[in-house]
C-alpha cells in the first residue's frame, strides 16, 4: 500500500509539472525522491518506538503525500497569478513553495539525525535534494522573503516540540507537518501583516480568517499550559475557564482584528452576515441543518443508552455528516462564497471550542460532549483529541479560503480551475462519502494491502463525475473549456489515493484535487 500511494503521488507531482514545468520543478522532484526513502525511515522508527514523540498508530508516516502538498500549492498558485499579472501573489506563491520545501526538507533530515545507525544513502540523496532546492531558493527569493521562510521554519519548531509533547497519539509526521505548517504559516502572516498595516488593503475576511485561527491556537495553548496546575473539572476552573476565554477574546482578538481592519469587528460581522436577502435565507438553512447534526448526535446515542449492544456508530452513520456538509456548503458556493467563507471560519473556531471544553472537562458541558461523541469514534482518535469533524470541515474549507480571488477575473478560473472551490465536495463530501458506503455493503474486491474495495473506488469516481455535470448545470460561473480529460484524470487519480492512503483523506485528498484543478 505505501508502494502504490507513492506511486499516485509521484503520478500527480508529473502530471503538474507535465503542465508547469520551471526551475521549482526540479526542487519538487528532488524533494519527492528523497521523501520516498526518509519515509520508510519514518515507519520503522514508528515501528520500533525509536521516534522522539508519540505518533498515531495504526498508519505510516505519510511523509511523501503531505510534504508535496504545500510545494505544489505554492507552485500551482505561482503560475496561476503569473498568468494573471498579479505579481504580489506571484511572490506569495514562490514563498509558500520554498517554505513548503523546506519544512518537509527539515522532518527529513529529523527522520535521517535518529535512525541508528546512520543510513548513508539517504543522507546523501536528503544532502542533495536540500542542495537543489537551497540553491533555487539562493537565485528565486528577495532577502525579506529568505527571512519570511526562515522565520516560518522557527515558528514551527516549536510549535511542533510544544503541541507533539502535549498531544500524544493525535498525528502522524506527515499529518504534523500538514497541520502545525499551516498554523505556523498563519501565525507569521498575521504577525508580518500585522506590523504593515496599510488603511485600505487587504480584505477583511482573509484577516479575520488569520485572527481566528491564531486565536483558538492561542487560546488551546493558554488553557493546556495553565490547567497542567490546576485541576480543570471544578467549577471554578470551569467559571475561570470561560472568564478568561472572554477576557482574551474581548482584549486580545478583537482589538487586533481591529487594527487590522479598521473598524469594529463585531459590527462589521454582524453586518457582513445580514447584508442581503441570500444571506439570511442561507443562514437559516445552515441553523436548520445543524440543529439535524445535532438531531443524528441524540438520536444514534438513545439508541445506544436504550440498551444497543453496538457500542459504535457504523460506516454509513458516521457518513450522515458528509451529506449534511455536502448540503450546507454546496448552495454557499453557488449563491455567496464569502459568506460560506467566513461562516466556515466561524464553525472552525465553535468547534476547536467545543473540543476545548470536552477536553478538558469544563462544566456544565464537558462530559456530556465527551459521551455524546464517543460514540462517533474511530480508530484515527486514537490521541485525547477528537479531530475527524474538524479535519472534515478543514477538508470542505480549505479549497474555499485557499482560492486565489486576486488572480481569477471575475472571481472565477477557467477550465478545471473553475471547480477549485468545489474540490473539498468532490473529494469528501461525494467521493469519500460514496466510496465507504458502497464499499462497506457492496464491495467484495479489495485493492490489494487494503481495507477498501475497486467497487467503492469506481463509484466514488462515476458520483464526482455526475457531481461535475449537476455543477455545470446549477452554478452558471463554472466554464471547463473542454478539460474533462484532465478532470477525470484528476478524480480518478485522488480517489486511487483515498484507497491507499492511511492518513487523515478528509484533509489529504481535497487539497491533492485542488492542486490537479489548479494546474
Amino acid at each position: 500500500p505505501v508502494l502504490v500511494e507513492s506511486l499516485l503521488v509521484f503520478a500527480v507531482v508529473l502530471a503538474v509539472h507535465g503542465v508547469v514545468w520551471d526551475r521549482f520543478s526540479w526542487c519538487a522532484l528532488a524533494l519527492a525522491l528523497q521523501a520516498f526513502y526518509v519515509q520508510f525511515k519514518w515507519d520503522r522508527l514508528l515501528q520500533l518506538g525509536g521516534a522522539v514523540f508519540q505518533f498515531r498508530g495504526a498508519a505510516n508516516s505519510g511523509l511523501l503525500p503531505s510534504s508535496m502538498v504545500i510545494p505544489l500549492l505554492g507552485i500551482v498558485m505561482k503560475e496561476r497569478c503569473r498568468a494573471a499579472g498579479i505579481v504580489y501573489f506571484e511572490r506569495f506563491g514562490i514563498v509558500v513553495a520554498s517554505t513548503g520545501m523546506l519544512l518537509a526538507l527539515f522532518l527529513s533530515v529529523l527522520a535521517v539525525g535518529i535512525t541508528k545507525p546512520v543510513p548513508t544513502n539517504t543522507c546523501i540523496l536528503t544532502g542533495i535534494a536540500g542542495s537543489v532546492i537551497i540553491y533555487t531558493m539562493k537565485h528565486s527569493l528577495a532577502v525579506s522573503e529568505v527571512i519570511e521562510v526562515l522565520e516560518v521554519l522557527l515558528i514551527f519548531v516549536y510549535l511542533s516540540m510544544i503541541l507533539l509533547y502535549l498531544l500524544p497519539r493525535c498525528f502522524t509526521p506527515g499529518e504534523a507537518l500538514l497541520v502545525l505548517g499551516g498554523v505556523s504559516f498563519v501565525l507569521n502572516q498575521l504577525i508580518k501583516r500585522s506590523l504593515n498595516v496599510i488603511e485600505g488593503r487587504g480584505d477583511p475576511i482573509d484577516f479575520f480568517l488569520l485572527v481566528v485561527v491564531v486565536g483558538v491556537v492561542l487560546l488551546g495553548l493558554f488553557f493546556t499550559v495553565l490547567f497542567t496546575f490546576m485541576d480543570s473539572g471544578t467549577w471554578i476552573s470551569s467559571m475561570f475557564f470561560h472568564m478568561m476565554t472572554a477576557v482574551l477574546g474581548l482584549g486580545v482578538i478583537m482589538p487586533w482584528l481591529y487594527r487590522l481592519i479598521q473598524r469594529n469587528p463585531l459590527f462589521w460581522l454582524l453586518q457582513f452576515l445580514f447584508q442581503t436577502q441570500t444571506r439570511l435565507y442561507l443562514l437559516l438553512y445552515w441553523s436548520l441543518l445543524a440543529a439535524s447534526a445535532c438531531g443524528v448526535v441524540f438520536y444514534q446515542n438513545a439508541k445506544r443508552s436504550s440498551g444497543s449492544k453496538k457500542h459504535q456508530a457504523s460506516t454509513i452513520t458516521r457518513k450522515y455528516f458528509h451529506f449534511i456538509v455536502v448540503a450546507t456548503y454546496v448552495p454557499g458556493l453557488i449563491y455567496d462564497r464569502q459568506l460560506l467563507y467566513v461562516a466556515a471560519v466561524l464553525c472552525l473556531a465553535v468547534f476547536i471550542f467545543l473540543e476545548y471544553v470536552r477536553y478538558f472537562r469544563i462544566k456544565p458541558f464537558g462530559q456530556t460532549l465527551r459521551h455524546l461523541l464517543s460514540l462517533f469514534l474511530d480508530e484515527r482518535d486514537s490521541g485525547p483529541l477528537i479531530l475527524t469533524h474538524i479535519y472534515l470541515l478543514l477538508g470542505m474549507s480549505l479549497p474555499v479560503w485557499l482560492f486565489p480571488r486576486s488572480c481569477a477575473p471575475k472571481g472565477t478560473l477557467s477550465g478545471a480551475g473553475a471547480l477549485v472551490p468545489y474540490s473539498g465536495v468532490l473529494a469528501v463530501g461525494v467521493g469519500d462519502t460514496i466510496a465507504s458506503v458502497f464499499g462497506s455493503t457492496m464491495g467484495e474486491i479489495k485493492w490489494p494491502g487494503t481495507k477498501k474495495t475497486f467497487e467503492g473506488t469506481m463509484t466514488a469516481i462515476f458520483a464526482q463525475i455526475i457531481a461535475v455535470a449537476l455543477i455545470l448545470i446549477f452554478d452558471s460561473n463554472v466554464n471547463l473549456n473542454s478539460s474533462y480529460a484532465w478532470i477525470l484524470a484528476s478524480v480518478s487519480l485522488v480517489s486511487l489515493l483515498e484507497a491507499y492512503t492511511t492518513q487523515i483523506d478528509n484533509l489529504l485528498l481535497p487539497l491533492y484535487l485542488q492542486i490537479m484543478f489548479m494546474a
